[in-house]
């Protein structure tokens, strides 16, 4: 596993590099380079992210920076390692995981960076420790068009590809992501450890993670002045509000292992995710998922359930299991109270009450008898909002052409009006077209990307990425991305198989 011939000198980006991951010591990671990747190209870049790490947009047009990103030549300060962790795939317990196809370069300008493809770690089991040319375009736009939803994410810096072959069901070609977050440690790091009875190690890990995200669990008198305690707690109210947004805004993640939970509350993992089209609570976007474990519907549960895991991982640091349950109870108030604000600022209101409450499960109905596209539906609303007063018939047809049955749509239509009285409606409306994306990434939009990237036709990839890095606005030349999804969207299959 080399990075390149030992004569290849290092590329200086001008970063500052540490790694403090890399501290823990050898019980948490294993020392290793990327392998290369033969004759790399770029794929997609996000200016933004460059930007924020403090690279500047010439770098983005550098051979040199391409073969880095790709493995191909070592980054001056970087320290790259691959971590160890286990965890709970599909409910059950999976053992010793680890990053098989991720390599950690160190950690520059607040973020970690990842190179994800990036070849064959000590964790790669039974894998090839790549990623092929479409998961790959699929995990960066979405990382953005998160990003830009303002859910809390991983971000993504490029995508790199390669015509070296990879084979999946079939045969496909690699690409690497270059992903960045605050930091990539996982449930499964915990349960790792916990699991192998490491109770030092597992305190070691745990000090880091409060000591340098969540300071103020040390300080606090809550759960009996407990930290690790105060750490379940903290990561419980994260996760409970990362996942209402999900629910809000219509995300599947379709993969919620507990190697796949951010420790910060992050969605990260982007695998066979979903936004959803026609609004169906139960639908399941992995076709991997053959008990709809992962639906739509059942991702609170899930994060819920995923939350005992961390909590039974955490508690050989703990004085009593009474202090993790506490901590684990407060999930349901969290996640009760964060779904119910994001479906109040959809619907244009600053706060929920519970007249709000009972119109928001309502719509959900509606949508849920006619399987009413969900996104064009709250754009919609929208700009109904918005113009009734002076477009009336005009904005009422709008969204009730979207309903088969107007004697539903109707009355809840007349209910809603009467209680959007009460504010002012152009605060309604603008609150409405911020928070009710024009854009998601639906999953045709990511297919014609994969397609045309296929044929070495990157522009559809940089075209999505400057519609979804800003979803709100109206983007008038790319209006197309914004239709209802057409009829072969629905023969898009997404599984685990990256």
């Amino acid at each position: 596993m080399t990075i390149a011939p030992p004569d290849t000198p290092s590329l200086n980006l001008g970063l500052l590099w540490t790694n403090p991951f890399a501290d823990l010591g050898e019980d948490f990671y294993v020392p290793l380079q990327p392998t290369p990747l033969p004759a790399p190209y770029w794929v997609g870049r996000s200016a933004q992210v460059a930007s924020d790490m403090g690279l500047t947009p010439e770098w983005l047009e550098s051979p040199d920076l391409l073969h880095a990103l790709s493995g191909n030549r070592p980054i001056e300060g970087s320290q790259a390692l691959a971590s160890v962790y286990s965890g709970h795939q599909f409910g059950v317990w999976a053992g010793q995981l680890g990053d098989g196809r991720a390599i950690l370069l160190g950690e520059t300008s607040g973020h970690e960076v990842q190179l994800k493809g990036a070849g064959l770690t000590p964790f790669s089991r039974m894998g090839d420790g790549r990623a092929v040319l479409r998961s790959s375009i699929r995990e960066f736009l979405c990382s953005e068009a998160m990003h830009g939803l303002r859910i809390p994410t991983s971000r993504a810096l490029c995508v790199t590809g390669s015509d070296a072959p990879v084979r999946r069901e079939t045969m496909e070609t690699a690409a690497v992501v270059t992903r960045l977050a605050p930091s990539f440690i996982r449930f499964g790091h915990f349960e790792h450890f916990c699991h192998h009875d490491q109770h030092a190690q597992l305190k070691q890990l745990a000090d880091y993670v409060i000591d340098r995200y969540y300071p103020a669990c040390r300080a606090s008198d809550l759960l009996n002045g407990n930290p690790y305690a105060n750490l379940l707690q903290a990561v419980t109210g994260r996760t409970a509000k990362m996942v209402a947004q999900w629910q809000a805004i219509g995300f599947c993640h379709g993969v919620m292992n507990t190697d796949n939970m951010s420790i910060l509350g992050l969605t990260i993992d982007y695998g066979p995710f979903q936004f959803l089209d026609g609004f169906d609570p139960g639908h399941v976007c992995n076709h991997s998922d053959h008990q709809g474990r992962y639906a739509f519907n059942k991702q609170p549960n899930v994060a819920y359930w995923n939350l005992h895991a961390l909590g039974h991982a955490l508690l050989p640091l703990m004085d009593e299991q009474a202090l993790a349950i506490a901590a684990l109870e407060t999930y349901k108030t969290a996640y009760s109270a964060a779904f119910d604000r994001c479906m109040s600022i959809k619907l244009g209101f600053s706060e929920a009450n519970d007249d709000v409450h009972a119109l928001t499960g309502e719509i959900l109905r509606l949508l849920t008898v006619e399987r009413v596209d969900y996104t064009i539906f709250w754009r919609r609303l929208s700009h109904w909002v918005k113009s009734r007063e002076n477009s009336p018939l005009e904005a009422d047809t709008a969204v009730r052409d979207l309903f088969m049955d107007r004697a539903g749509i109707d009355p809840w239509l007349l209910q809603y009006s009467e209680l959007l009285a009460q504010v002012p409606r152009g605060l309604a409306s603008d609150l409405m077209l911020s928070n009710n994306p024009k854009y998601v990434l639906r999953n045709h939009l990511g297919e014609m990307a994969i397609q045309a990237a296929k044929a070495k036709d990157f522009s559809v990839v940089a075209q999505l990425l400057q519609v979804l890095e800003h979803p709100f606005d109206e983007h008038p030349r790319f209006e197309s991305f914004a239709a209802f999804p057409p009829d072969w969207a629905d023969s898009i299959s997404i599984s685990c198989s990256s």
